[in-house]
């Protein structure tokens, strides 16, 4: 029977392949650890789907890319497209952010709407915050993996990208809990006895 995934089983599925990236890396290089990726999120994506009946599509896109780029860097031996692939998930989050808020869609609110409730432009601000984050570390992704060692650029994979994703959520939450509408509280009836 389908269920929600408990806490330790969401951030093993999370963290499970950044974990086993940085451990074949430092075991058998870059290629090595594209193919454990490739692997670990593949099963993550599996257990979660035995567990919960489903998929996030953002987990699906991931590990398209992933096979996409991974792929591309096994088949032709060049680390490059395995690096890019940071920069292209990043940028296509971004675009579809800064598209969604043209088109007057906002894929944040769709993501999000369901854990709480916030006004259109609270959502606006917030997504023009996310839109504006993903960019950033696309272009950060750029400028590590083609000015620097590969170890270092590991390293700003992982743990690098979560700690400033974490760090820029923590920054949000202020905001959003200004900005969270509260349910309404149904009217209390008064009891019989008076």
């Amino acid at each position: 029977m389908a269920r929600p995934l408990t806490t330790i089983e969401k951030q093993a599925t999370e963290l499970g392949p950044l974990v086993a990236f940085v451990a074949a890396y430092f075991w058998g290089g870059l290629f090595a650890a594209t193919a454990v990726t490739i692997a670990a999120t593949a099963l993550a994506l599996v257990v979660t789907y035995f567990i919960t009946g489903k998929v996030t599509k953002i987990a699906a896109f991931t590990l398209i890319l992933l096979v996409v780029f991974g792929g591309l860097t096994l088949y032709l031996n060049d680390p490059k497209y395995f690096k890019l692939k940071v920069t292209a998930i990043n940028a296509i989050f971004a675009l579809l952010i800064f598209g969604g808020l043209f088109f007057k869609r906002m894929f944040l609110k769709d993501l999000l709407g369901e854990a709480m409730e916030m006004a259109d432009t609270a959502w606006r601000v917030l997504s023009v915050r996310w839109g504006i984050f993903f960019a950033v570390l696309a272009i950060a992704n750029e400028m590590v993996w083609r000015n620097f060692a590969e170890p270092t650029w590991v390293l700003f994979k992982f743990p690098g990208l979560l700690i400033a994703t974490v760090l820029f959520a923590v920054a949000n939450a202020p905001f959003m809990m200004r900005h969270m509408v509260q349910p309404e509280e149904p009217d209390q009836k008064p009891s019989a006895n008076g």
